[in-house]
Order: structure tokens, then C-alpha cells, then sequence
């Protein structure tokens, strides 16, 4: 997760968060400490305590070691017209997953959010968004899904709040206030820390508070354990309600112990370790964590254990254009990995790279490498929405925005399928002729070939949750075998342009 953006969109953030600031900021000095104005009711929230009641689960255990595709809830599909997509729209998109071969859908955040875009700036942990629709569109969802085989994980951001979620304006309110301790605060500005080149404290009438990504996105204190316990019975609530696990945002960054220690803690790990355990406790259910820095140590049993192979994305990029040192990077990359390390080639965040199609500048070629590259190697691979047609970015944005742009399902020059109003952002580059539609009346195109691809995964165990073994790369060549109850596959790829022959341990 990053908070970025350019042009139109990036000046009304701008102005959001200069009005944000008007209202947290006693500029004229003094106050702090004070209360809030007598007479002003602060917000509540839900804080009730929330039992284990676990629906159970339809879903094979298979399910989980299947391809996975993220989904912006918001740019998929939209079913009503108002230009923003729901989850009746998803909901209705779910024959073509099923029919792509996935088993499991990551969605971004779909909980209400002050940002009102990516939504990780959450406002109500126990709710949907309304422009998504209502829990009984999310249930409706979930069964449908499940009907199909198929399991729905969540975002979850239990890092950081939105600055107006009601813990943080009650804990801003008073230096006294029960929930001043849920939120990191400093009477005094501090001092030596710079984190993605800025300082991380900001200013209010009652103290400093910490905000790492952003201003509006304060970062709350996990060593709190009356917070955890909130956030345990948060999860509880969407595990009762059939959600099938979680993806968590950010975790490197959920404890802080000073300026030049805010990243990776120690205590990271014990947090990670007590929500997988509850997770857990429910049938069939699956947690993966994002943590660019450190990849392979919140993969492990004692931590999330699983977590999003950062770094491999950029080097796959590399090697399926030939550079020898990126094969040789991709070949070692799985070898003695934890079980739960995830592939993918591109998400919703520009700091992992720019959509996969955007990179190979939409070489048919170089894409039906890559994809077969990091859903062969992976025992579980998530594809980005649109990835599976060679969807680009829009060509008017730039940051993230770009990266999160309509899926294109026809050639309606307006709302290419995705909506039959106008769209909240702009199309694809690409979307007049790379769409849907086009590419299932096409045998020969991209589409089919990640289904044959996910099928012919599907069809040997080996290749879906096998050990990887004997990788081997040599100039523009890469070989490895997946193994699994006696079933070995041998796998070798030719990134080069020319005939090349590789060398199979």
C-alpha cells in the first residue's frame, strides 16, 4: 500500500488533506493537552466483544495452494450505472474467474474509507463501503463463490486508521481521553525521523501523532492490548460471516521502538503469530501479509506465515526479456523458500512495478513467458486483475492511480463493459482492443493462455503444491523440476529469441 497520485487527482487529495489539516491543527499555538470544546459529542464506535462462531467452509483445503487474483473492487464491475464498481457487479463476474481457473479472490479494502478511493484509510472496521453495497451483498458474494469452489479473502489494515475514524478524533480530543493510548502521540514535536522521505509526526491541538504513509492515516499503538483484543474481535466478525481469510496491509510496519527503529520490530511478529492462530481456529481459512522489506521472514510459521515474494516481481520482468543475472535471480528465488511464499508480477501499487503489460510493452511473447514463469514456480500465485488479457495502465495517470484503472470487458468506448455510466477514472491505454470480449472470440489469445496454463497447473499436483527442485540457469534458459508424492515435473523455459538448449538436472 502506498498513498500516491498526480493531476487532477492527487490536487483534490492535496486540498482533502490541507482542509484535514485546518481541523487537527491548533496553528495559533497553544492548547495542548486542552479537551475537546465543552458541549461537542464525540464520536463512538463498535467495540463490542465479538465470540468465535465459525460457519464452517465448503472449500477444499486445495483451495488455498490455487491461483489467487486481486481484485479494486471499485475498477472491476460495476451494476448499477454510477460509474463506481460493487460486489453485485463482482458477483456477476464470477463465471469468467471460474471458468479462468482461479480459486482464491484477494479484495482490496471494501470497509467505508476516508480516502473514497483505495480504501486504506478505513473509517468503520465492521462494515462495506456503501458505494460497494451492503453486508448482504458481501454474503451474497461469498456463497456464490463458494458455489464455484472458490474462496474470498479481505484486505485488512491493522496498522494505521483514518484520521477521521471515531477512535482517533476521541483520541485526539484529550491528552486524557480512554483511547489517547490506541494511537502513538508525543506531547513534543520529536525529533531525527524521516521515513519515505518525510517526517512521520504531525501536529494537532493536543500533541504530535505519528502517521508514517500519510497525515489522514495515523498509525495505531499494537502494544496496546485492549486495541489488539478490538482488532481480534474485528476479524471475528468477518470470519463469522464466512470471509475466508485475510490479506494484511503493511505489516512491516506495525510496531515502532524509535527513529531509526520503526520498521521490521520483533513484537511484529508476535502480533502476526496471535492473529494467525486465530485465523486459524476456523475451517479452510488463509492469511498472506505484505512485507516489501523482509519477505521471507513474515513467510514463517512463527510470523504470518505467508507473505507476497517481493523482489521476484522485478527480477521476472528482467529475466523474460533475457538478461542472464535476472534468470539466474528467478532460478534461486524458490529454492529452500518458505512454503508460503507468494508470487505475482505486478499489484495496485506503483513501487512494485508498473502493470506487467506496461513493462513488456505489450509483447504477446514476453507476457505468456512471464505468466507462465510465476504461476509454474509459485505454489501460490496471484495475478492482478486484467493481468490474464495484458491489460496496461491508463495512459492519462500516473502513481497508483494509473495501475487502477476499469477492467475493460468490451469495446464500448466509454465504459468498456465496466460500467454503463461514466467510469470514476479513466480506461486503460489499451482498452478499445484489449478487452474480453475480443480475447475469448480469439483461441490464440492471452486469455486462453493463462487457462490452459492455470488448467494444466490444476491437472498435476506437483505443479500446484510441489517442492521445487534442480533450478538451473544458464544464459538465457531456465529449468527446474516441482515435486510432490512421487509425481516430478520438469519445466524449462527460453527467454532468448532464438533456438537455445537448456540443461535439465
Amino acid at each position: 500500500m502506498r498513498v500516491m497520485g498526480t493531476g487532477l487527482e492527487r490536487a483534490q487529495r492535496l486540498l482533502a488533506v490541507a482542509v484535514q489539516a485546518a481541523l487537527l491543527c491548533a496553528c495559533g499555538g497553544g492548547g495542548e493537552g486542552t479537551s475537546a470544546p465543552a458541549g461537542v459529542e464525540l464520536p463512538a464506535f463498535d467495540t463490542t466483544p465479538v465470540a468465535k462462531a465459525d460457519p464452517g467452509s465448503t472449500l477444499p483445503a486445495s483451495w488455498r495452494d490455487g491461483v489467487f487474483m486481486e481484485i479494486f473492487v471499485r475498477a472491476y464491475q460495476d451494476s448499477d450505472g454510477d460509474g463506481i464498481g460493487d460486489l453485485k457487479g463482482l458477483t456477476s463476474r464470477l463465471d469468467y474467474l471460474q471458468s479462468l481457473g482461479v480459486s482464491g479472490l484477494w479484495l482490496m479494502p471494501i470497509h467505508p474509507s476516508q480516502d473514497g478511493d483505495h480504501g486504506y484509510a478505513v473509517k468503520d472496521y465492521r462494515a462495506v463501503a456503501p458505494e460497494y453495497g451492503s453486508e448482504q451483498d458481501l454474503k451474497e458474494l461469498l456463497d456464490q463463490a463458494h458455489r464455484r469452489g472458490i474462496g474470498v479473502i479481505i484486505d485488512y489494515v491493522f496498522n494505521h486508521s483514518a484520521a477521521e475514524h471515531p477512535a482517533f478524533v476521541q483520541s485526539r480530543s484529550s491528552s486524557g481521553n480512554a483511547y489517547r493510548d490506541w494511537y502513538l502521540w508525543s506531547q513534543q514535536a520529536p525529533s531525527g525521523w524521516n521515513i519515505y522521505g518525510g517526517n512521520p509526526w504531525h501536529r494537532t491541538h493536543t500533541g504530535y501523532y505519528f502517521g508514517g504513509f500519510w497525515s489522514q492515516m495515523p498509525e495505531f499503538n499494537l502494544k496496546q492490548p485492549q486495541l489488539l483484543a478490538w482488532h481480534h474481535d474485528n476479524l471475528r466478525h468477518w470470519l463469522n460471516l464466512g470471509i475466508d481469510g485475510f490479506r494484511f496491509d503493511a505489516v512491516g510496519n506495525l510496531v515502532e521502538n524509535g527513529a531509526q527503529a520503526w520498521e521490521n520490530q520483533a513484537e511484529n511478529h508476535v502480533i502476526l503469530k496471535s492473529i494467525q492462530d486465530l485465523v486459524a481456529s476456523y475451517q479452510q481459512r488463509f492469511m498472506i501479509c505484505e512485507a516489501p522489506a523482509l519477505p521471507l521472514r513474515y513467510a514463517q510459521a512463527d510470523s504470518c506465515a505467508s507473505a507476497f515474494a517481493f523482489g521476484y516481481q522485478y527480477a521476472l520482468a528482467g529475466a523474460v526479456q533475457g538478461q542472464a543475472d535476472a534468470i539466474a535471480k528467478i532460478a534461486q528465488h524458490w529454492l529452500d523458500a518458505p512454503e508460503g511464499l507468494a508470487g505475482f508480477a505486478s499489484n495496485h501499487d506503483s513501487f512494485a512495478g508498473q502493470r506487467l503489460a506496461d513493462q513488456l510493452d505489450g509483447d504477446p511473447q514476453r507476457l505468456r513467458l512471464a505468466a507462465a514463469t510465476y504461476l509454474l514456480q509459485s505454489r501460490r500465485p496471484f495475478i492482478y486483475y486484467g493481468e490474464e488479457i495484458g491489460l496496461r495502465g491508463a495512459a492519462q495517470l500516473s502513481g497508483d492511480p494509473k495501475l487502477r484503472t476499469p477492467m475493460s470487458w468490451n469495446s464500448d468506448r466509454i465504459g468498456a463493459g465496466f460500467s454503463s455510466g461514466t467510469p470514476f477514472r479513466s480506461l486503460a491505454a489499451n482498452a478499445a482492443g484489449t478487452h474480453v470480449a475480443q480475447q475469448e472470440a480469439d483461441p490464440a489469445s492471452l486469455l486462453h493462455f493463462y487457462r490452459a496454463l492455470i488448467a494444466l497447473r490444476r491437472s498435476l499436483p506437483a505443479l500446484q503444491s510441489g517442492r521445487y527442485l534442480n533450478p538451473n540457469a544458464s544464459g538465457s534458459t531456465l529449468s527446474f523440476q516441482r515435486e510432490l508424492d512421487g509425481q516430478r515435473v520438469a519445466v524449462l523455459f527460453n527467454y532468448g529469441s532464438s533456438a537455445s538448449q537448456a540443461t535439465r538436472r
